[in-house]
């Protein structure tokens, strides 16, 4: 593990640095940034002792080990000036640059928070990490070059301040590093943090290591000139090396329940070699000679992890029948694997398009962090939190498109979120999943490799509210609340905005009158809305009738409830009314009308209407076992000529067996135009049993369409249900 050095100089700084910049202007701009932060931070001391300065030029070298470009170096080394010496922003701006003042801004608004173990403060350093994030990813990486210096000082704090940073450590920031792809900072960090919180563990597993490190290194040495000698042999230009797992990965499988001496990995070399074809050249040879372990290879080349990790990982039977790790990579997917999304820094040197191509990784990287930032301001705490932990820093899925492109889910997502990760219109238009060639429902639960193929129909209806019930991510959720929304809200405004207009009209008032100034700031201060779209939006979704605002301005008394009852029970008002909607009540044009979800009617059905209380008129089928005690609130009702809408209803499928059952099932819905919304699976020891929902025209429709499925071999009942 690598010591913390207080004694580090700018020239050693400088000197590492021009490795990799060769700018002399940027060379020169961070000489300026050290003098600055050197003369801020002049006479101030840390808890250990030493100058400050030794803080900010620690972090600025931790970040020079995965090549930060120069903005980021600056940033380091003046991170503390705004918090600690009084500058500003417009300072820096000044003296730096708006890239440079941006970053150490972020850092500091990050670093001005006082950690806890209370909830408020833990959700507040979710919410101002995930802040930082969205505005530029550099400053999280400072973020954690910055608390991994700290974690190297951290013998200074009392115990109680130890195990509170590292736990935050631990919790919060390893996780996210983890995302970023940048194993070097997060493996310390991790180290570092079980040294903390629970140095007796700790100190045991290094006790153990040491205690067989003679032995291990002897035979490591061994088996490295073997496997090198290989692969000279075959020509394979490589370099070779040892590598140490780290403490804190080691305390996690003895805590799954594994011996010391069952740890694989503990015995483990890298291979480097200079391109993707050595690399399976290598894997070959290696496994000609050494016995692979069954179901222990890995080939991250082929499909990398989505924090841009690449490498082959084997397990062999090495020399004496010690088990080794083997990896084998290229020099620059070990750039990759150490460094992650910061392996990007260098794009400079290669020109624009690679550029682009880090913004990408970037903005792919940051896209759970966005979607969880949607959440903080209608969600609770608590839920907040729960979200932050089970999207952000839970266990992930890898599954495949068709095209076997590799997507990151969290464990526990269905096919809808993996469609609204693909994109907004492949969830909106989803009619159906397939997973590994075979249908399943939308609740399904994806697992690791599933390969995930979405059925989409551009005049689909859109997805449904029990979507959100069934999505897993916030990133669906919202997108589906926010396409109901819309849909909603441009429905209901332009409905309100004709049901007002008409209402006007019947009164015979002069629109001139009606939408003058003086009577819409009456209207709105009268019923309470902030402007007319409001207004018409909540007359078209039916809070309330156009005319109750009309009474509202010219005192007509009669209400909403009194209409109902006298046009619709006592049938006192004849007067020819022309009907609007797929249903019509007789004399009554401007109610709100329901399809009842228990029997779920659909043009071609006798049907009949309930009037409830306070929620307009529920349409049920005459059978409907529901409405057979309620006869005094029946009113007439039927279907419109003319029907613009697919209904919702229920079919239960009964069978003696499964044989491409559901795949025969979807080709006889693609024939009716029948569109299924979800499939069930009521399967039992003995009979096959699916209920699935369908939208579906009229009942001839539905009448052939169940025929048809009656006819598939093995099929034994279909029958429409009530619930």
């Amino acid at each position: 593990m690598r010591k913390d050095n207080p004694n580090i100089t700018f020239d050693e700084l400088y000197e590492k640095v021009n490795t990799y910049i060769k700018d002399e202007k940027e060379l020169k701009l961070l000489s300026r940034a050290y003098l600055f932060a050197y003369e801020k931070h002049f006479g101030q001391k840390r808890l250990s002792g030493e100058d400050y300065i030794t803080h900010p030029l620690n972090v600025a070298f931790i970040l020079s080990d995965i090549n930060a470009d120069i903005s980021t170096l600056c940033a380091a080394l003046l991170h503390d000036t705004i918090e600690d010496c009084d500058v500003t922003v417009e300072e820096l701006t000044d003296k730096f640059g708006s890239e440079i003042a941006s970053l150490v801004n972020g850092v500091t608004k990050i670093n001005r928070l006082k950690f806890t173990c209370d909830n408020e403060a833990v959700i507040a350093n979710h919410r101002k990490i995930l802040v930082g994030l969205c505005e530029d990813v550099r400053i999280i990486i400072l973020k954690l070059a910055d608390r991994l210096h700290n974690m190297r000082t951290l013998w200074i704090l009392s115990e109680k301040s130890q195990k509170a940073n590292a736990r935050e450590t631990l919790d919060i920031l390893t996780p996210i590093a983890h995302r970023l792809g940048i194993n070097k900072i997060k493996s310390e960090l991790e180290d570092l943090s079980l040294r903390y919180l629970k140095p007796d563990v700790y100190f045991s597993i290094v006790e153990k290591l040491n205690q067989t490190r003679k032995e291990r290194d002897s035979i490591v040495n061994a088996m490295l000139n073997d496997v090198s000698n290989l692969l000279n042999e075959h020509n394979i230009e490589h370099e070779i090396k040892g590598r140490a797992k780290s403490i804190y990965s080691i305390y996690k499988k003895l805590d799954k329940g594994k011996k010391f001496s069952e740890i694989f990995d503990l015995l483990a070399l890298r291979v480097f070699v200079n391109d993707v074809q050595d690399c399976y050249q290598a894997l070959g040879i290696i496994h000609s000679k050494y016995r692979p372990i069954p179901k222990r290879f890995k080939d991250y080349i082929a499909m990398p992890k989505t924090n841009m990790y690449q490498s082959l990982h084997t397990t062999v039977f090495g020399l004496d029948g010690y088990l080794f790790e083997i990896q084998i990579r290229t020099y620059e997917m070990d750039k990759i694997a150490e460094h992650g999304i910061a392996s990007h820094w260098s794009y400079k040197e290669n020109g624009s398009n690679v550029k682009a191509d880090m913004q990408n990784a970037m903005e792919q990287k940051l896209q759970f962090f966005r979607e969880i930032m949607e959440l903080k301001d209608e969600k609770s705490d608590e839920l907040f939190v729960h979200n932050v932990q089970e999207e952000v820093l839970s266990n992930t899925i890898y599954v495949f498109t068709p095209h076997g492109d590799v997507i990151e889910l969290p464990s526990g997502s269905t096919p809808i979120d993996f469609a609204y990760h693909v994109h907004s219109d492949v969830g909106n238009t989803m009619v159906g999943a397939l997973v590994n060639g075979n249908i399943v429902s939308l609740d399904y639960k994806l697992n690791d490799s599933d390969i995930v193929k979405i059925n989409t129909n551009k005049n689909s209806t859109g997805p449904s509210r029990e979507w959100i019930d069934i999505a897993f991510t916030s990133n669906a959720k919202n997108k589906i609340k926010s396409y109901l929304n819309k849909l909603d809200k441009e429905e209901y405004l332009k409905k309100g905005t004709e049901l007002l207009q008409k209402e006007v009209k019947k009164k015979k008032i002069p629109y001139s009158e009606f939408y003058s100034s003086a009577t819409i700031e009456k209207l709105l201060t009268e019923l309470k809305f902030s402007d007319m779209n409001e207004l018409h939006v909540n007359i078209g979704n039916g809070k309330i009738t156009a005319k109750q605002v009309i009474n509202s301005i010219y005192s007509d008394t009669k209400t909403k409830q009194e209409m109902v009852l006298d046009k619709v029970i006592n049938k006192t008002d004849k007067k020819k009314i022309t009907p609007k909607g797929d249903i019509v009540v007789e004399n009554v044009n401007d109610i709100k009308i329901n399809v009842a979800s228990c029997c779920k009617p659909i043009p071609g059905d006798e049907i009949v209407g309930y009037v409830s209380k306070g929620n307009g008129i529920n349409v049920h089928r005459t059978i409907c076992p529901n409405i057979s005690d309620s006869v005094e609130r029946i009113i007439e009702v039927k279907w419109n000529n003319k029907i613009e809408h697919k209904y919702s209803t229920d079919i239960l499928i009964t069978a003696s067996e499964n044989n491409n059952l559901l795949i025969n099932i979807i080709n006889k819905t693609s024939n009716n135009d029948i569109t299924i919304q979800s499939i069930n699976n009521l399967t039992t020891s003995s009979r096959y049993m699916f209920n699935i929902n369908i939208l579906v025209d009229n009942v001839e429709k539905l009448d052939k369409f169940i025929n048809e499925v009656n006819n598939i071999n093995g099929v034994m009942n279909v029958e429409r249900i009530i619930k």
